[in-house]
């Protein structure tokens, strides 16, 4: 079982929201538009000094993105006073998260998620005081992991994923026995980047997504 660590927040995430303001996020989207949503980037120390973060994987049984990996994370209610309150209630009710140990650090652009038709906003926060998480609907998610920083930003776990049939050509990641790609991947790569966590790696290495994780969008 993973310890579970309190430590400050690291200097790349305290200005991650500053950096996502000064130029676009992510190149060559279109303006956000849709339904408004929240996910929540969930950072944290690990037992080992490093950093990680919270990643899901979706229930099989789920009509849109079955089986895919994603940060906790949903549509806007009526009783929530702002998408970093969607973003947490969220987690609340998917993993367990105890809201009260989690400091919010930042509001980061809006990006269009084309297939659903959301207007996501990511919400960074960092775990002051982490508690227990774990698997609440098993009708909704079917595993969350911590995943430690060092993984996403090592060049053997990174290539770029490639849906047959479709203009997409994008970053991904294999690690824990997670297949990260779509949305969430878009967006990690773009926050290590923010970050200046990212190492170089080969973008030519390119890979067709199972199409276990194709079914119904």
């Amino acid at each position: 079982m993973t310890e579970l660590v309190s430590a400050p927040e690291p200097d790349w995430l305290r200005d991650l929201e500053e950096r996502a303001h000064e130029a676009p996020m992510i190149a060559g989207l279109p303006e956000a538009a849709g339904t408004a949503s929240a996910v929540l980037m969930l950072f944290g120390q690990d037992e080992f000094g490093g950093q990680d973060v919270v990643l899901t994987e979706r229930s099989a049984t789920l009509r849109k993105h079955a089986g895919q990996v994603s940060f906790p994370g949903g549509g806007v209610d009526p009783g929530d006073r702002s998408m970093a309150d969607t973003a947490l209630r969220e987690a609340h009710e998917e993993i367990g998260l105890d809201r009260d140990g989690v400091r919010v650090v930042g509001v980061l652009p809006s990006l269009p998620l084309s297939v659903t038709g959301f207007r996501v906003t990511p919400i960074a926060a960092w775990w002051e005081r982490p508690s227990a998480i774990g698997v609440v609907d098993t009708a909704e998610v079917a595993r969350v992991e911590r995943v430690p920083l060092a993984q996403l930003v090592d060049p053997a776990n990174r290539f770029s994923a490639v849906v047959p049939g479709r203009e997409f050509v994008a970053p991904a990641f294999e690690v824990k026995g997670l297949y990260v790609w779509g949305f969430t991947a878009i967006l990690l790569d773009a926050t290590l980047r923010l970050a200046g966590l990212e190492q170089p790696w080969d973008r030519s290495d390119e890979r067709r997504v199972p199409s276990r994780y194709l079914q119904g969008g």
